[in-house]
């Protein structure tokens, strides 16, 4: 490994680290698919209507987060609450692939950079802004980085058979919401950055990093399009959030 001038670019390809997910998770036999879901409230609805049980768990510091095997129309899917940030969403899929899975859909929601989106809609990353830096330690340098291709074709496919409108977009992971200044959203924008969140480019690093496949569906959420934040209400309605977790289980289970 040679040094570099900034740390964040001493990019080590040895896979042989001090610390493994080995080390503090086991294969449970989960199933290969796997859908990771910011929305605790859809989870908990369709726990209600589906059989569940819980396989495993995953923890970071006091966070615990259980694994469940859910029965979805015939087919054994693992689904995890998904945890905030770049470093909890690659620690969450190297556990995940220990546990066994190895085709990951996430549905989560995001800011987005232009004012014609409005709340709810469904965006489909397709390159992300790698503004973060858990990313780097997992593939080499680079300003952009690209989701799985034949995932995202899967996900656009089911929206597509369920009449749903959607954008595929190129997003911009920051892990600094607070660090969201004017210059840097018109430079973001001047790329053709559409949206904004805090894990897309580090989910598709850690997936490439473990040989496993990635996508993803975004729900719009807050503006950062105009002068000022514009909160919008911020969250998706529940039925908004339940719904875009059925359709990334849809989606999954085609892939």
């Amino acid at each position: 490994m040679i040094k570099k001038e900034f740390p964040i670019l001493e990019f080590d390809s040895d896979k042989d680290a001090i610390i493994r997910p080995a080390n503090v998770v086991k294969s449970v036999n989960a199933p290969e698919q796997c859908v990771l879901c910011f929305f605790d409230d859809a989870i908990e609805k369709i726990l209600s209507q589906y059989n569940n049980k819980v396989i495993s768990q995953f923890g970071a510091g006091s966070l615990r987060f259980p694994l469940y095997e859910l029965d979805y129309k015939g087919k054994k899917i693992a689904l995890m609450q998904a945890g905030v940030g770049a470093p909890i969403a690659a620690a969450q899929i190297e556990e995940l692939v220990v546990a066994g899975c190895k085709k990951f859909i996430v549905c989560g929601m995001c800011g987005v950079l232009e004012h014609n989106i409005p709340v709810g809609n469904l965006l489909i990353p397709t390159v992300a802004v790698r503004d973060e830096g858990t990313s780097y330690h997992y593939i080499e340098p680079s300003r952009e980085i690209e989701a799985d291709g034949r995932i995202v074709q899967i996900i656009e496919d089911t929206l597509n058979e369920e009449n749903i409108p959607h954008i595929k977009v190129k997003t911009w992971t920051t892990d600094a919401f607070f660090r969201e200044t004017k210059k840097k959203v018109e430079l973001r924008k001047s790329e053709g950055c559409v949206t904004v969140e805090m894990e897309t480019s580090a989910y598709i690093a850690a997936a490439r990093y473990n040989n496993v496949e990635f996508g993803q569906i975004l729900c719009a959420g807050d503006s950062l399009a105009g002068e000022e934040w514009d909160h919008r209400g911020y969250h998706c309605r529940k039925t908004v959030m339940e719904y875009v977790l059925r359709l990334s289980l849809d989606a999954c289970t085609k892939t």
